[in-house]
């Protein structure tokens, strides 16, 4: 099992977890924000499964159907997972309203509500730094989609745990559903965030400036004479085409092996790098 697996279901069991504990905490207490942190860890779990899915399928070679690999479906996974998210933040949304509108909750539960938000916030917490390492280390844009989820659950556990202590204090019971919203805001600026990073490699976007910046001097380095340089990412995979001129002297052979020699070079700078060279004669 790949690290990658290994890591997606370390997020699936995890927000099992965690839904339960907000689930059974909310509904007894009738807290809006804590209900709708339940939502959130259930939108994180779906969200996980997809991950834990395309990662699988995204490290299966290339095949006579897909002959430019399964890269892809990463992108597709999280494209999904952001259109969940905007559907969980409505739903979050119309709850927090309906309670502001004069529904209100246990006070006796609000000490264990805000515990329990405690130990969710720790939890994502030290799982989304796994998922982001190996996210990075990988280059899985479907793991690093499940990390930002989980830590923006970091942000909004810690946020609600706030507002019940806030209530407990001043008996002000407004706060629950306002909390709630606010968590309904991060969560569809989470979305948004990744919405646009998951769609644009579905429409061949290029790498970034940085990116093409550090293959151009790569490039240069090794005293490549190219031009026509095209880059785009699918998932974890990253492809690169240009134009090399060479002296209409040199073998075929001889172009080859120089070919060969600039894959490998490259391959060093740049991970999961698939690589395809148009040789043009000077």
């Amino acid at each position: 099992m790949s690290a990658k697996t290994k890591v997606a279901k370390l997020s699936i069991f995890s927000n099992i977890s965690l839904i339960f504990m907000k689930l059974i905490v909310g509904i007894v207490s009738g807290s809006v924000s804590i209900i709708s942190e339940a939502i959130h860890s259930s939108m994180d779990l779906v969200a996980s499964c997809i991950a834990f899915v395309s990662v699988k399928v995204s490290d299966n070679p290339p095949d006579a159907r897909h002959p430019y690999g399964h890269g892809k479906i990463e992108n597709v996974s999280g494209v999904i997972e952001a259109i969940l998210i905007f559907v969980a933040a409505g739903w979050i949304i119309f709850e927090a309203v309906k309670k502001l509108l004069g529904e209100s909750f246990n006070l006796e539960y609000i000490c264990i509500g805000s515990i329990v938000m405690l130990i969710s916030g720790v939890v994502n917490f030290i799982v989304s730094r796994r998922l982001y390492k190996i996210a990075v280390e990988t280059k899985s844009i479907a793991l690093e989609a499940d990390a930002l989820h989980l830590k923006t659950d970091v942000y909004t556990s810690l946020g609600v745990s706030l507002g019940l202590i806030l209530i407990y204090i001043t008996n002000i019971k407004w706060l629950d559903p306002v909390v709630a919203l606010f968590v309904a805001l991060l969560i569809i600026y989470e979305s948004f965030v990744l919405l646009k990073k998951a769609f644009q490699p579905l429409v061949d976007t290029a790498w970034s400036e940085e990116e093409i910046e550090e293959l151009e001097l790569k490039l240069i380095q090794l005293d490549v004479n190219f031009h026509d340089l095209k880059t785009r990412i699918a998932g974890s995979h990253r492809f690169i085409d240009f134009h090399l001129v060479v002296s209409e002297k040199d073998t075929v052979l001889k172009a080859h092996n120089y070919c060969d020699f600039i894959e490998k070079e490259l391959s060093k700078s740049f991970d999961n790098l698939i690589i395809n060279i148009h040789v043009e004669p000077n």
